[in-house]
């Protein structure tokens, strides 16, 4: 069985001048209006503030999956919104993984086979490593376990499982705790921290839960498409839980 690719090393990501239209009807409502940050490789980052603040759409339009109006979005030397589609799917499957609020796990795959997926679409066969993503998440008596099967917790740590994968550089997460009570959410943060720092990988989190967000390196807060703080934390040691 074939080994996955080497580990992308971790890129930094920078951004400038995001402008982001959305038009419901007559009115036009720019949810991003210039935004320019910068995330240093290996910083795991939390994008904070109130519903409508633009978080949501400035991870997705950092993560290469939807396109500015205006302004680019630069992964390492690559400049994400002038490269051809082939290009920008295989670097988003290559270099990048994505964990969200719902999971979107396959409800007719296995733990197993959801989390080997993502290889699968890059060409490549990954099911031991998947089995070893599996049971560092603490899942190893749960692999062949359907989703409507596992708890919500479970069904998140298999989706983080399948993040990572690919071995990316840089991982996004849109309220990973979402969906989860105080304890479980707790716990699943703590282990993606966890397996971040491991992998020295990039992380760039959405979240509202502001107790999360100071877990991780910089906090910057958002207000009316634009950064309205940005400030260095002092994270906690992952504790490493599992369960």
């Amino acid at each position: 069985m074939s080994a996955p690719s080497p580990t992308p090393a971790p890129a930094a990501l920078r951004a400038t001048d995001l402008w982001r239209t959305f038009e419901i009807g007559a009115q036009k409502i720019d949810v991003l209006r210039g935004l320019s940050l910068e995330v240093p490789a290996g910083q795991k980052v939390f994008l904070c503030g109130s519903s409508g603040a633009g978080k949501t759409t400035l991870l997705y339009t950092l993560a290469g999956l939807e396109r500015p109006g205006r302004g680019h979005v630069f992964l390492g030397g690559e400049n994400l919104y002038t490269l051809g589609e082939s290009r920008l799917a295989r670097l988003r499957n290559t270099s990048m993984g994505y964990v969200f609020q719902s999971y979107f796990l396959l409800p007719e795959l296995t733990a197993l086979e959801n989390v080997a997926l993502p290889a699968l679409i890059g060409g490549r066969r990954a099911r031991d490593r998947a089995a070893s993503l599996l049971e560092k998440v603490g899942l190893g008596p749960r692999l062949h376990h359907l989703p409507h099967e596992l708890s919500g917790g479970e069904q998140q740590r298999v989706a983080i499982a399948r993040a990572l994968v690919n071995d990316p550089g840089l991982l996004f997460a849109d309220e990973p705790t979402g969906n989860l009570d105080a304890t479980t959410g707790s716990d699943v943060m703590q282990l993606l921290l966890t397996l971040v720092a491991e992998g020295r990988k990039t992380l760039v989190v959405v979240t509202h839960d502001q107790s999360l967000a100071r877990l991780g390196d910089r906090k910057i807060t958002l207000a009316h498409g634009q950064v309205a703080s940005d400030e260095q934390t002092t994270p906690a040691p992952p504790n490493g839980r599992t369960t």
